[in-house]
């Protein structure tokens, strides 16, 4: 079995509802009890329009990384995701494998450690407040570290539950 970091994140439509789905799905998915983050509010990256509301999950499995890879994007479709969504455009959900225990993975399909993911503040300090220990099997580096090296951005903890 595996400890896996999954974030989540939507900025069209009811995105509460979004990421609270996301988590049912997420509690089909895992072994164990899932460990939920905070739900944050942040600036849109990249091309898209809208604010995000994002947040990580940790789940424990035995599927593969491309199995799960498969059955996430199977529930970002039925969620009413587009198959070919354009990069960093708007998305009603968006699931993303973070880390997969501390393999370093990479195919045609998957890259884990996910590739944006030390860019992005809106996964790190989700991450860091359900996965403190963990360190970077690449870079060899805290959660802090990457934290404090990320490139700035707004974003704020909200009250929100899922």
């Amino acid at each position: 079995m595996e400890e896996v970091i999954i974030a989540v994140g939507s900025n069209l439509g009811d995105k509460l509802k979004m990421i609270r789905n996301a988590g049912l799905f997420l509690d089909s998915l895992s072994d164990s009890e899932v460990e939920r983050a905070s739900v944050w509010e942040s600036e849109p990256v990249g091309g898209a329009k809208y604010r995000f509301l994002n947040t990580a999950a940790k789940i424990t499995t035995r599927l593969t990384p491309i199995e799960l890879l498969k059955k996430l994007k199977e529930f970002e479709q039925l969620s009413g995701r587009d198959a070919n969504p354009t990069r960093w455009g708007p998305r009603i959900l968006d699931m993303d494998i973070i880390r997969f225990g501390n393999r370093v993975y990479e195919d045609d399909t998957l890259i884990i450690p996910h590739r944006e993911y030390h860019k992005r503040l809106f996964v790190l300090l989700p991450m860091k407040e359900i996965d403190d220990g963990w360190i970077d099997p690449q870079f060899q580096l805290s959660l802090d570290e990457l934290i404090k090296n990320a490139p700035e951005m707004e974003l704020q903890k909200t009250n929100d539950r899922w």
